[in-house]
């Protein structure tokens, strides 16, 4: 007891002895914290949100859903249902084209056609509060405000949509699920089912889902029912969701964006650990003499290194309780800046094990990244307090002690990412991705400082060579100050280039080649006059390409229904062993035709010549892997029930970036051209009232025509992905602030040594003014270095991403790209100036007087 009251009361008088400092060190660990505790509280309110809301966001307890009408099997299964007690409700969706005849413009919209009590949870608020309970009777229109915005329309116009007319009684307050994503190519609306025949939208080529919503007796586990009938439904490409399944699959998408998110505050809290390393590191050095009084007192190695453990225990304790409160608050403002992308209505409040978690994290990334250093305390003998400037100390690198505390950090960093992403293996491959960059950024100041001690050139002016000199000088903190900056600006310029490379995929400027309207469902008597149109208003006419919808019913001889999709075996070394339901059971809309377009590429097989026959076809790379099929494989196709045999000719890749037509499956002239089909035409129209024009009097003379503005769909898909990323952003801020503290830190303690050091050059003559070029190179050389080693990893780990992960091109922004550069020097120089305002003002007599 008497041994822990006296490491105790030696820690509180070490911490009084240098309160400043230990707070920079202090402040380092809690902006992680506070990153981690913002991002575990808002992950466990939108799981909560998402538990308390996943009923309401089905709206029902049982539901099925399919991409053309429902089969017998489906509806015997919903007539089973209703007669044990179950309630069952309709909905129909599809796009179409609508406009107000009393205004000018038209808009595309995603249109629901309701039967039944939908939703049997949850609600659809309207307004007025009447509109939706009446929507039943017909006649009427319920839609998103936006439209009403867009087409200049209120309350009481008449809504055109296809053949059918419809007076707008009210506009969608909330509704479950309506996210942003679910808009991008349309605002939402609802129409009752009864009207759906009066549009004579769905037609042949019409895309269409059609879902069945279940209210379930009392009593009836869905979940029971879900395992009963999806064996049978499965073969007829019918889906069935319960209100488990949705939940778990939303919590699994929101739970990767939010442990991504965790990440950059775990970035951050481990930056923070870095800091308190370097500190330690100088701390230690700073106090060796009384650290060596200790020793010849007869304090052990172990008492004494339990003394400092128990400062930097203390100071982690202090910056996660300080980072807790402010990760709480901070954490308010994640559903706002998330706004538009989540289902669910998340309501901030404190989460108990997130504040925890950030605790526990935060005490030992202070503990455990200020053992190595504090480890150097067991070496320093009691003649250390007499014959310190003479006897050396010792320093082993394969000393036991410090090799253990090494693999524990290593250990510690993986078991963190592990419970930010809640995986093993990515958060292996996360640390092992910090330590890479970690260690160039360490190369990098270890260059530096190799290149200001053996090659400063010595015609250069002596201000320059004497701040460059500062960068190797005893106790520099060189190496600290490119890692915490350097590893900031790596992150924000990471972040940047994704968000460029992403964003430049959905540009559709590209001049007057690149069409920017698309037309499709076109029937073929209606091609002549879609063409006449677009002539007639001098536009180019890409198309008509022809569509023909189809299924797969075997591959190389083996059913497609014969067995679930998942556990279908990959009979060749292409398959993957486990084909997904998306590529087997989907269905596809494939063209013909006798060459390539520009956004293909040959990559095994030849094209067809004009004597080739009919039944080759050209299969997209994506889509031949997930089949396992190679050429000559033979593929059998079911075009409006009746067969279609055909071999695999070639394989291509498909830049699907590019607004062309593409295809995932490209069939040989001569077989296609009979069967039942639709087309689809671009063009490109520069201005939006000119589009808006011609989509208008397209829609008037062919309303199952749908016309698909991009520029507005890119518009909505910038916003959605700037919201993605603006969350990034403000969770790498804190990395980017964890990296000045640590600056800031480090500068602070050399401090003395700075002043020290001014104060005799202005003894030999200095002025104020050289004093400051002599900082000013200092720092100017750091934030270069930091700057110019960040931006190149950024560019590679971008490059690494948009090629790997995002399958697309990379640009480097050269002129932006060289703007977060400048600002890392800005920040850098700014930094330094500013810590060192006592090395200009202090008078040199003042200074060695205290000596």
């Amino acid at each position: 007891m008497t041994a822990i009251v006296f490491v105790l009361r030696m820690a509180a008088r070490e911490i009084r002895a240098a309160p400043r400092r230990l707070l920079l060190l202090t402040a380092s660990i809690a902006i992680g914290v506070a990153a981690l505790v913002a991002i575990g509280s808002f992950t466990d309110n939108l799981r909560d949100s998402v538990r308390g809301q996943a009923r309401a966001l089905l709206g029902a307890d049982f539901a099925l859903s399919s991409r053309r009408v429902f089969p017998r099997a489906a509806e015997t299964v919903l007539d089973t249902i209703a007669a044990h007690g179950g309630t069952v409700a309709r909905l129909t969706s599809f796009s179409g084209m609508a406009y107000v005849p009393r205004t000018s413009g038209t808009r595309l919209v995603q249109v629901a056609a309701v039967e039944g009590g939908y939703p049997f949870y949850g609600e659809i608020r309207t307004d007025p509060a009447a509109a939706w309970p009446e929507l039943g009777r017909g006649g009427r229109v319920v839609v998103d405000p936006s439209l009403l915005t867009a087409l200049s329309a209120r309350v009481g116009d008449t809504l055109a949509l296809g053949e059918a007319r419809f007076v707008i009684s009210g506009g969608i307050v909330s509704a479950p699920g309506n996210v942003g994503i679910r808009t991008a190519f349309g605002p939402r609306i609802y129409i009752a089912a009864r009207d759906l025949p009066e549009t004579r939208l769905l037609g042949f080529g019409a895309r269409a889902e059609y879902e069945a919503f279940v209210r379930l007796a009392p009593g009836v586990s869905p979940q029971e029912l879900a395992e009963r009938y999806r064996p049978a439904l499965l073969p007829e490409r019918v889906r069935v969701r319960t209100v488990a399944e949705d939940q778990a699959n939303l919590n699994d998408a929101l739970g990767r964006l939010t442990g991504y998110l965790g990440l950059v505050g775990l970035i951050a809290l481990l930056l923070g650990g870095i800091g308190v390393s370097s500190g330690v590191v100088v701390f230690i050095r700073q106090r060796l003499d009384t650290i060596a009084v200790l020793r010849c007192l007869g304090a052990s190695a172990g008492r004494v290194l339990a003394i400092y453990a128990t400062e930097a225990a203390a100071m982690g304790l202090a910056g996660s309780a300080l980072g807790a409160a402010a990760g709480v608050l901070a954490q308010r403002l994640l559903p706002r800046l998330l706004a538009g992308l989540l289902p669910v209505d998340v309501q901030p409040v404190v989460s108990p094990a997130a504040v925890a978690l950030g605790l526990g994290m935060g005490l030992w990334v202070a503990l455990i990244f200020a053992l190595i250093p504090l480890l150097a305390v067991r070496r320093v003998p009691p003649l250390a307090a007499l014959r310190r400037d003479v006897e050396p100390e010792g320093r082993r690198w394969l000393d036991p002690r410090r090799l253990a505390a090494g693999a524990a950090l290593a250990i510690s960093v993986v078991i963190l990412a592990q419970l930010q992403v809640g995986s093993w293996r990515k958060g292996a491959a996360f640390s092992a991705g910090v330590a890479v960059a970690l260690l160039v950024l360490w190369g990098a100041a270890w260059l530096l400082i190799r290149a200001a001690r053996r090659w400063l050139p010595a015609q250069w002016p002596y201000v320059w060579r004497q701040g460059l000199a500062n960068l190797h000088r005893p106790a520099n903190q060189t190496a600290t100050v490119v890692l915490a900056i350097g590893f900031g600006a790596f992150l924000l310029g990471t972040l940047f280039l994704v968000q460029h490379n992403l964003l430049r995929t959905l540009r559709i400027t590209g001049g007057p080649a690149r069409p920017n309207l698309v037309l499709f469902d076109i029937q073929p008597d209606q091609v002549p006059v879609v063409d006449r149109v677009l002539v007639d208003g001098g536009y180019r006419v890409v198309g008509p390409v022809p569509i023909v919808p189809m299924r797969i019913q075997s591959i190389k001889g083996r059913p497609a229904m014969a067995a679930p999709a998942d556990t279908l075996d990959a009979p060749d070394e292409r398959a993957p062993g486990r084909r997904d339901n998306w590529a087997i059971r989907r269905e596809y809309r494939s063209t013909y035709r006798d060459s390539l377009v520009a956004s293909e590429r040959l990559l095994e097989g030849r094209w067809w010549t004009r004597a080739a026959g009919p039944t080759q076809i050209s299969v997209e790379r994506e889509v031949a892997t997930e089949l396992g099929l190679g050429i000559g494989d033979e593929v059998v196709w079911d075009i409006q029930g009746v067969p279609l045999a055909t071999r695999v000719a070639s394989i291509r890749e498909v830049d699907w970036a590019r607004f062309e037509p593409n295809f995932f499956v490209v069939f040989a002239p001569g077989a296609l051209e009979s069967a039942p089909q639709t087309y689809v035409t671009l063009t490109r129209v520069e201005t939006a009232a000119a589009r808006g024009a011609l989509q208008r009097r397209i829609a008037e003379r062919l309303p199952n025509v749908t016309s698909v503005d991009l520029s507005s769909v890119q518009e909505t898909l910038e916003r959605l992905i700037d919201r993605v990323v603006l969350a990034i952003r403000f969770m790498a801020l804190f990395t980017l602030g964890t990296g000045t503290l640590v600056l800031v830190g480090a500068l602070a303690t050399s401090r003395f040594q700075r002043i020290r050091e001014g104060a005799l050059l202005r003894t030999l003559g200095a002025t104020r003014g050289q004093l400051f070029l002599i900082v000013l190179s200092e720092y100017l050389s750091l934030g270069l270095m930091a700057a110019v080693v960040a931006l190149a990893l950024a560019g590679v780990a971008g490059w690494a991403l948009a090629r790997y992960v995002f399958d697309g091109s990379f640009t480097l922004p050269v002129g932006p790209f060289a703007g977060i550069g400048a600002a890392v020097v800005l920040l850098t120089v700014a930094v330094g100036l500013a810590n060192s305002r006592e090395v200009l003002r202090r008078p040199p007599l003042e200074v060695l007087r205290a000596e």
